[in-house]
């Protein structure tokens, strides 16, 4: 939920010193930048997975302040609405056998909170796009208990000098609806990568994870209905974007982004400065080097492959990337091999020199990406040589080889790659992600959607990768 603040109510003065504060931090990132000040470490991993407490109707249950507390593990914190909740790991160095030992963690604490939630009467289920969801549970009233979401809240809309929020996705079918507040972010739940970076190599694996994002979002498309209406494979990609608006400059929030990076990431950070207007000026008296307002400010602009500034163990600042695209679910199984294959790719990518010399244009990978998400393994995608493949003949020909020697490069485990990489190619064999088998079981079924949520919880639990559930 990124870090908390202390309360929701800035004066004028606020603002003013927030932004000197911005101002001197970024400067000084640049110093750590141009000195080698930050971490040289590189290929430490880590997950957050964002679930939903639902009823025994396969409705949102608003819970999670009962919940959290049953929990009682700092490994699990709320999101922005009291029926979502978030799972994490502690991080590993992508080597050996990192994937199993976070896979088991992750499945640990699942098993945990999973246990929980049937003590109160709910369960958890991991899925982009809840499909029993409605708009009307979309409101304040189930906003969690957090000052900083309430300030997100109260500031973006005074940005937009309180005109409501417009969804509007044009798919299968056509959603157009008008939102007063920012709670339509709620619907959208994702597994979120991390990636350790060393400074001197933060721009290729940034331009490398750009690249690798729509075969990642194709292969693990989950989120087809939103509001009862058949949209795009990732519906989350659309909504997420409209949930929060442009600002009054008209830049995003909500981003692919506008271009590759060279040299370093620290234009990234010096982006935030320019374009993007404060929204939480919460002031704190610390050093230059914690960098409590950079990355305060950084944590309200949500690229979909977003730099971010972290510490290392001994205190040392480092920069990781978080992947954003990925939905949460099917199953904890199909999550790591979702991580397997982004991890995997991107180290190739970047050892190919595709990340210092992208192969095909900014504007070629952000199309690439979008038909990713609105068609899934069904899209074509504009190839590195600039010839025009299908989805499913890039990944079994070109990405997924590879993911595997990038997974080779890291010296992960043999069987692991074999294990999480052959679920990939399995699924993109038969074509069944999430979002198809939705949809699939829908055509068989009938549109009711607490049936299908049911079903696909049914399948979640058993553990069994979706490219074999049935319908």
């Amino acid at each position: 939920m990124g870090e908390e603040i202390h309360n929701s109510c800035f004066t004028r003065a606020d603002f003013v010193k927030f932004d000197q504060r911005l101002r001197a931090e970024t400067q000084r990132l640049g110093q750590l930048f141009e000195n080698g000040g930050l971490s040289d470490r590189k290929s430490v991993g880590g997950i957050e997975l964002e679930a939903w407490l639902v009823n025994g109707h396969a409705r949102p249950q608003p819970i999670n302040n009962v919940f959290l507390r049953c929990v009682g593990s700092p490994m699990v914190v709320p999101e922005l609405s009291t029926f979502n909740v978030e799972l994490n790991v502690e991080p590993q160095t992508l080597t050996g056998n990192a994937l199993s030992t976070l896979r088991d963690e992750l499945v640990e604490t699942w098993d945990l909170c999973r246990d929980t939630a049937r003590r109160l009467g709910a369960d958890l289920v991991a899925i982009g796009i809840l499909p029993t969801v409605h708009d009307g549970d979309l409101t304040p009233a189930n906003m969690s208990d957090s000052e900083r979401y309430r300030a997100l809240n109260e500031q973006i809309l005074a940005a937009r000098a309180g005109e409501p929020l417009v969804v509007d996705i044009q798919g299968r079918q056509h959603i157009n609806a008008v939102h007063s507040d920012v709670m339509l972010e709620a619907a959208a739940t994702s597994l979120q990568l991390h990636l350790q970076v060393s400074a001197a190599e933060s721009a290729c694996i940034y331009n490398a994870a750009l690249i690798a994002s729509a075969a990642v979002v194709a292969v693990s498309a989950n989120s087809p209905y939103a509001f009862e209406h058949d949209l795009w494979d990732e519906s989350r990609i659309p909504l997420f974007e409209q949930s929060i608006g442009a600002g009054p400059n008209g830049a995003n929030r909500v981003t692919f982004g506008s271009r590759f990076e060279t040299g370093s990431l620290l234009s990234c950070f010096e982006d935030n400065l320019a374009l993007f207007p404060i929204l939480l000026p919460h002031c704190v008296d610390d050093e230059l080097d914690r960098f409590s307002h950079l990355r305060l400010h950084n944590g309200t602009v949500w690229r979909w492959n977003r730099p971010l500034v972290g510490f290392d163990p001994d205190g040392t600042p480092h920069l990781r990337i978080e992947h954003r695209v990925i939905p949460a679910g099917p199953t904890v199984v199909d999550a790591f091999a979702n991580a397997a294959f982004f991890w995997g790719l991107v180290r190739a990518l970047a050892d190919a020199g595709a990340g210092a010399q992208p192969p095909i244009t900014f504007e070629e990978a952000r199309w690439n990406f979008y038909e990713a998400a609105r068609y899934g393994l069904r899209c074509s995608t504009k190839w590195l040589d600039g010839r025009l493949l299908p989805m499913r003949e890039a990944i079994m020909d070109h990405y997924l080889p590879m993911a595997g020697a990038g997974l080779e490069c890291l010296a992960i485990d043999a069987a692991d790659i074999d294990h999480f990489l052959g679920i990939i190619a399995q699924r993109t064999a038969n074509g069944q992600n999430g979002a198809s088998w939705q949809r699939r079981w829908v055509a068989r079924h009938g549109f009711d959607v607490q049936a299908l949520t049911e079903q696909y919880m049914h399948r979640q639990n058993s553990e069994i990768p979706v490219h074999e559930w049935d319908i």
